[in-house]
């Protein structure tokens, strides 16, 4: 399926998501930094505070175009389609929000990525967590999968990736998605009204990850890589 970005532009208004999901990365990001789909680079302003050269890879033709015109002037950004002209160990820090999970071979895409890592670099990934989970949104934008921690731990250790953490977040977005489910409510309908009620929600989830469930539940999966 051909990525279109529909709900982009709600995820990016939702303030206390975004808040929250970059504090839990913010402390790996350093030096020359590599974000894979960026979409609209909300973090954009954040990632020029810590680095001095920021490159996209942005497959999507639509989001690529806007980037190359966005940023043409700019000599601390580079946008790129692909990772075809990079030499190995490149990045201090590469970054994939939300996206693994758009690719279908995951697997390839992670050994390509590593290699572009440097000694002591950092790889931050986000993707959306527990296939049981998978709706009919999940579909719509063209998801190949939801990953739990056993199904990512495995994924790196084929890829011969081994010093890592991994985590879940997001307790009431968890919760949100499974109530949908069980009361057959994955409408798409109202979907912004719903984008801003978890929003709100957002600060009680990070009560329930900081107390109890960030081991157990979550809507989303955080790894973090650390390439020895």
């Amino acid at each position: 399926m051909k990525y279109k970005g529909w709900e982009l532009h709600n995820f990016d208004s939702a303030n206390l998501y975004r808040a929250y999901q970059y504090s839990l990365i913010k402390n790996e990001i350093k030096g020359k930094i590599l974000e894979v789909g960026p979409g609209n680079c909300i973090y954009i302003k954040k990632y020029m505070k810590v680095s001095s050269l920021i490159t996209f890879i942005e497959p999507t033709q639509k989001y690529y175009q806007l980037l190359k015109k966005k940023f043409s002037k700019n000599k601390k950004v580079v946008v790129k389609k692909n990772f075809k002209t990079f030499k190995k160990k490149t990045f201090d820090t590469i970054i994939y929000l939300d996206v693994l999970e758009h690719i279908k071979n995951d697997k390839k895409e992670l050994n390509e990525a590593y290699k572009l890592l440097k000694k002591n670099g950092s790889m931050i990934i986000c993707v959306p967590a527990f296939q049981f989970l998978y709706s009919m949104y999940d579909k719509k934008i063209g998801h190949y999968r939801r990953y739990s921690k056993s199904d990512f731990v495995k994924l790196l250790q084929e890829c011969r990736i081994n010093n890592f953490k991994v985590r879940y977040f997001d307790f009431i977005g968890f919760c949100l998605i499974l109530l949908s489910k069980l009361f057959n409510k994955e409408s798409l309908k109202n979907f912004s009204l719903k984008i801003k009620l978890w929003n709100f929600l957002i600060p009680i989830s990070i009560c329930f990850d900081v107390l109890l469930m960030r081991h157990f539940f979550g809507k989303s999966l955080l790894v973090k890589i650390k390439k020895k």
